[in-house]
């Protein structure tokens, strides 16, 4: 008798470990997901930002600088290949693409330009899509690091290769921008 409860309970306690695995792997399988998603938005926002550079450019000759920096940081965004190595090349290509806009208000013919028009709407488009698909992964990773995190997936993460996973946040600059107060000009 006794060696079938010492059988029951090292097997509801195999099982409960499958379970905490398996939970583990679909959390951390979301999260995967989750940036993929984000990919998808990033390689779009890639392929448009040369069309971009290449309109402004036609208008701001002596921002040469600025428009270079946004180049960089658009090729080091495409070189990543981590998923914390792609959040942190993005940071710096949105505060690239931060400081275009800021040059770009300079130069009202630019503003009208149609084809200037369309890409920054189009820009503004996957901007936000970008925003609804990283608050995706930030709520995915969060599950991920929670489960990680809580005990008893705290114990037995580590022995399952589980890690604490890195957030999509705002980089240094571009929370540095945010909270400033908009500049308001009429």
């Amino acid at each position: 008798m006794t060696l079938i409860i010492v059988i029951v309970v090292v097997a509801l306690i195999a099982l409960y470990l499958i379970s905490l695995y398996n939970r583990m792997v679909k959390l951390r399988n979301n999260r995967e997901n989750a940036f993929a998603n984000i990919d998808v938005q990033l390689k779009q926002r890639h392929d448009l930002i040369p069309q971009l550079v290449a309109t402004v450019k036609g208008y701001a000759q002596h921002e040469k600088q600025l428009l270079e920096e946004v180049t960089r940081a658009r090729t080091a965004a495409m070189g990543a290949t981590t998923i914390d190595d792609k959040i942190q090349a993005e940071g710096q290509l949105t505060a690239a693409l931060n400081g275009l806009k800021v040059a770009v208000e300079a130069y009202p013919d630019l503003k009208a330009n149609q084809n200037f028009m369309q890409l920054q709407g189009e820009i503004s488009d996957i901007e936000n899509k970008l925003a609804a698909v990283r608050r995706f992964f930030n709520s995915a990773t969060k599950e991920l690091n929670n489960a990680v995190e809580t005990f008893p997936g705290n114990i037995f993460a580590g022995m399952f290769g589980f890690k604490r996973e890195m957030m999509f946040e705002v980089g240094e600059t571009e929370r540095v921008q945010l909270e400033k107060a908009p500049e308001i000009s009429f």
